[in-house]
């Protein structure tokens, strides 16, 4: 299968899990073109991280305190920022390494599926001349590209803020401070918005310029919406189209949530939603670009020629490469995200080695729905994972002091 552009390389991701278990993925595989995301709910976490990164890297720390005026954005933004920088870094030694065996562009090449790309590097491993192996590892090394740095907001939880016992402006509460964090970054990925819609929120997006289209036609910044059916999608995606803003993916989550949650489906299966999308992607792009173009147009935005890239794709659930091509090939999705198989790798999460095992060796009796999510909803538990014994806040970040403390 061929790439769809060169900036996907893979047709998979590794999207959120729980909170601290991905929140520094990215700077784990992002140099090898793979796509994940992370979660911007927890603040205090993403600080804990800028300064593990920072000292990591000799970066200079300052940190950002509760008493520092609209610190939970700047701590967003320090912290993409510095994980930007990060990548970047790595790509650019990546591009640099020679290709033999065990090297990190050799990696790159061997995890990629088949595609044109592959084919040329197989090729460049067939050349026997010098010079043309040369030229073919140069062109080849100008195709490495980095995978996307993707953030999550839950939208639901996006508690009002107070300051001296008076509620602040609607941009500080917790989600429009997440989301102002990480339109002030220099990042161009996606955000994905899950948990359902959240009117307020969804008007703040338009006050940033990088969700609109550049001198290019180019969208910096997009907009992932994560739904459970097509109706969801049309009254979302309109809602923002009359704001002159584009979602650039609709990501369908089945009931085996990557985050935990137990998402009722009220008795549809994933099968029919995902039958639904592809028989109506071209009418759902259709009406939406049409709304799109003429609330474009009044903020003074230049027409675009055609609509901008729309992706389908699904997550959750998906356990084998077979079942990834059956979604593929039969639904005509244009991608999938991969959660518990990379739960399982300790190179990509953020998991002890203990707890590990005690998910490689759990059995249906194991697990259980339980009350503990804010959202309210149902949400699964490992009866022998250390949160039953603790408090859950406190799992996460002794996960991370966990890491910390084996990377140090």
């Amino acid at each position: 299968m061929n790439e769809k552009n060169n900036n996907r390389p893979h047709t998979f991701h590794i999207p959120v899990m729980g909170t601290g278990f991905s929140i520094d993925t990215p700077v784990k595989v992002a140099k090898y073109g793979i796509s994940s995301v992370l979660s911007l709910v927890d603040d205090i976490l993403v600080e804990q991280m800028r300064k593990y990164h920072s000292d990591k890297n000799n970066v200079p720390y300052e940190h950002i305190s509760e008493k520092d005026d609209d610190y939970r954005a700047k701590r967003t933004t320090k912290y993409l920022d510095l994980l930007n920088d990060i990548i970047i870094a790595q790509s650019n030694e990546l591009k640099s390494a020679p290709f033999e065996k065990g090297s990190e562009i050799t990696k790159y090449f061997e995890m990629l599926p088949d595609s044109d790309t592959k084919a040329l590097y197989q090729k460049m491993l067939a050349e026997s001349d010098a010079q043309e192996k040369t030229k073919l590892q140069d062109e080849l090394r100008s195709l490495v590209v980095i995978g996307s740095i993707d953030v999550n907001i839950m939208t639901k939880l996006d508690r009002d803020i107070y300051k001296n016992g008076e509620k602040l402006a609607p941009e500080f509460s917790d989600a429009s401070s997440s989301l102002r964090g990480y339109a002030n970054s220099s990042l161009s990925s996606s955000i994905i918005f899950s948990a359902g819609m959240n009117r307020r929120l969804y008007g703040y997006i338009q006050q940033f310029k990088d969700f609109f289209p550049n001198s290019t036609g180019e969208l910096k910044k997009k907009i992932i919406l994560k739904v459970s059916d097509y109706r969801s999608a049309i009254i979302q995606g309109k809602f923002l189209a009359l704001k002159g803003l584009w979602v650039s993916e609709y990501r369908i989550e089945s009931g085996l949530n990557c985050g935990g949650h137990a998402f009722a489906s009220q008795g549809f299966l994933t099968g029919p939603i995902l039958e639904e999308f592809r028989l109506k992607k071209d009418e759902l792009i259709e009406n939406l670009f049409r709304i799109y173009s003429k609330n474009l147009a009044k903020k003074g935005y230049d027409p675009l020629p055609e609509p901008p890239e729309t992706r389908i794709t699904m997550q959750g659930g998906i356990g084998t490469a077979d079942e990834q091509n059956f979604l593929l090939d039969h639904y005509k999705i244009d991608g999938t995200g991969w959660g518990t198989p990379f739960l399982l790798a300790d190179d990509v999460v953020n998991l002890d080695a203990d707890h590990r095992q005690k998910l490689i060796e759990a059995t249906e009796a194991d697990v259980f729905l339980s009350n503990s999510s804010p959202l309210g909803v149902p949400f699964w538990n490992l009866r022998t994972s250390t949160s039953e014994n603790c408090d859950r806040t406190e799992l996460i970040r002794g996960n991370l002091v966990h890491h910390v403390q084996k990377d140090s």
